[in-house]
């Protein structure tokens, strides 16, 4: 799925056919952006970010918000209930999230979920608002309504080390576990009822009559618990994988 590595430069054996070549490097070099400087420069302004607010700058995947992740050394003071909705809701209604749910709404679409919405127009709009409204009212629930009742810290701490299978298992363990606004470790209460709250306010208020079963709820909670451990793992291991594109950007390509 990601870009294949690229391969240096090579000069030429002839000193006359090489000094062009390295006119040309220089060159290359001297216009090609800072790729390194550049990522190092977001890192700091990020980390500053976090000092000064307790959340993150940072887009998963480039694109979507990944306002609540932070590195696991990093020491910050505990939300407060104003800051967690502030959050989440600057999460909620960034712009990412409106292609994003459109992108999703288009796949349940195609799939003919829910059947009692119909297709073309009408069928998408439905579709459309309620994928957002759903991701909107979870986010709430797990990430600001019940961390604020119970004192959860809603933010996921990267790990900074350890071998892959040490930080899959610690970030897919977060599902269960988190930190209090006290800093110890605690059941992740926020997680799993959050999710359980949502998925019951959403199924039997907006969906279809059809899916306002007790089985349904429970497949809807299940589902938002697994998306939320693989995006929690995403999360994990989304700087190593921009630490690689990064140093596949800004090696230079090999000429034909």
């Amino acid at each position: 799925m990601f870009a294949g590595l690229c391969v240096p430069l090579h000069a030429a054996d002839d000193p006359a056919a090489n000094a062009p070549s390295q006119s040309s490097a220089a060159g290359a070099q001297a216009t090609d952006p800072p790729t390194q400087a550049t990522q190092s420069s977001e890192q700091s302004a990020d980390t500053l970010h976090q000092a000064q607010t307790g959340t993150s700058n940072g887009r998963l995947l480039f694109a979507l918000p990944n306002f609540l992740t932070v590195g696991s050394d990093a020491t910050l003071p505990p939300l407060t209930v104003k800051q967690k909705f502030a959050v989440v809701a600057r999460s909620a209604f960034d712009y990412a999230e409106f292609p994003w749910y459109g992108a999703i709404a288009g796949i349940s679409q195609a799939e003919n979920s829910e059947p009692a919405y119909g297709q073309g127009a009408v069928g998408y709009a439905k579709r459309y608002g309620t994928e957002f409204a759903d991701g909107t009212i979870e986010n709430f629930w797990v990430s600001a309504i019940v961390p604020s009742v119970l004192h959860q810290d809603p933010r996921f701490y990267q790990m900074p080390n350890g071998s892959f299978a040490h930080r899959a298992l610690y970030a897919g363990s977060r599902i269960l576990v988190t930190r209090g606004d006290s800093g110890h470790r605690q059941f992740n209460f926020s997680e799993v009822f959050g999710a359980m709250f949502a998925a019951v306010i959403s199924t039997y208020s907006y969906h279809p009559k059809s899916e306002k079963t007790v089985a349904n709820t429970a497949s809807v909670w299940g589902t938002e618990m697994g998306y939320d451990t693989i995006t929690i793992e995403i999360k994990e291991f989304w700087p190593d994988l921009q630490r690689k594109f990064s140093r596949h950007k800004s090696s230079p390509a090999e000429k034909p």
